[in-house]
């Protein structure tokens, strides 16, 4: 097959195809004819694998090691499975961040719907914003300023 007889097999684009041959995680044989890359069966299988990893949230040199390993007869799994109890740990850090974020916005978004809009006046950029942060600073007070305060 092709680059893009590949691509089309797998439901990629050519240029993830020419991508992951270029980092090495595609491997085609070389036609001795005209020199063209050459993707045998083997090759949509591992572009089959790649493409379920990435769905799971694995980067490319994570695949590339689990690919490695395989290759050399070393079965992945417990790479596998370390890289998943890391992935689920930094998920729920960002979900949790990303929740607060969602949490501040809409306090800002309720503080901001009885004020005008205000103009730049040297001391103020944007009233909305500064007002928010002042209103985050009453919910939660700076433990810097907490401390040196008592």
């Amino acid at each position: 097959m092709k680059v893009i007889e590949l691509a089309r097999a797998a439901g990629a684009t050519p240029d993830t195809v020419r991508h992951y041959t270029r980092i090495g995680l595609l491997n085609p044989a070389r036609d001795a004819a005209n020199g063209y890359r050459r993707f045998g069966s083997d090759q949509l299988v591992r572009l089959r694998f790649i493409q379920s990893a990435r769905q799971l949230g694995f980067h490319l040199d994570e695949i590339g090691q689990i690919l490695s390993m395989a290759e050399h007869g070393d079965t992945p799994c417990p790479l596998v499975r370390e890289i998943v109890d890391r992935r689920i740990v930094e998920t729920r850090r960002r979900l949790a961040e990303m929740s607060a974020l969602q949490a501040r916005l809409e306090r800002a978004h309720e503080l901001w719907r009885e004020m005008p809009d205000g103009e730049p006046d040297g001391h103020a950029v944007c009233r909305l914003i500064e007002a928010a942060h002042e209103a985050e600073r009453e919910i939660a007070p700076d433990p810097a300023h907490a401390a040196r305060d008592s």
